[in-house]
């Protein structure tokens, strides 16, 4: 009985254990560098942050099946990805072509950069012009000579009345 208990439990377990795997044919190795190629250069549209090669969602699956059969068909890369973001956009690459609509994304974080170290530089230059612009002159050694004489005799008289 127990046997039988474990043969159920561990047939149960076993169930998740059985993935598909993809098998490609490819006619040439040019043809599987290329698949492979495009693969980490696309990325899945559902996913965002993984490549259609990384993905196992559904869209990133058709995705690939997609690409093996263009490049089976002896297409280029660059036709292959020009079908993706024709369809997807230029989202669907992960690095976008420098156009009106990507330059922020392109120039944003330099503009960022480049306004912070203006900032920096600008705030330490007039910090060191206000410094150099304070001039210890007489008055104000009068006014601190005063505070120190009064504050010694304070200390002078309360020292004589303990």
């Amino acid at each position: 009985m127990r046997a039988f208990f474990l043969l159920i439990l561990s047939l149960f377990f076993s169930i998740g254990a059985q993935a598909a795997i993809e098998v490609y044919e490819f006619d040439s190795t040019e043809q599987e560098q290329q698949f492979k190629e495009l693969g980490s250069l696309l990325r899945c549209p559902k996913c965002q942050n993984n490549t259609i090669a990384d993905s196992n969602a559904e869209l990133a699956v058709d995705l690939r099946n997609k690409v093996y059969q263009m490049t089976k068909e002896g297409q280029s890369k660059h036709e292959i990805i020009d079908y993706m973001t024709a369809r997807y956009g230029n989202f669907v690459t992960y690095n976008p072509p420098f156009t009106i609509a990507t330059s922020i994304l392109w120039l944003g974080p330099l503009s960022v950069i480049i306004i912070g170290f203006g900032f920096i530089f600008l705030r330490s230059r007039r910090d060191k012009s206000s410094n150099s612009n304070q001039e210890w002159g007489a008055v104000q050694e009068a006014r601190l000579n005063a505070l120190l004489d009064d504050q010694k005799t304070k200390q002078e008289a309360q020292e004589e009345d303990s």
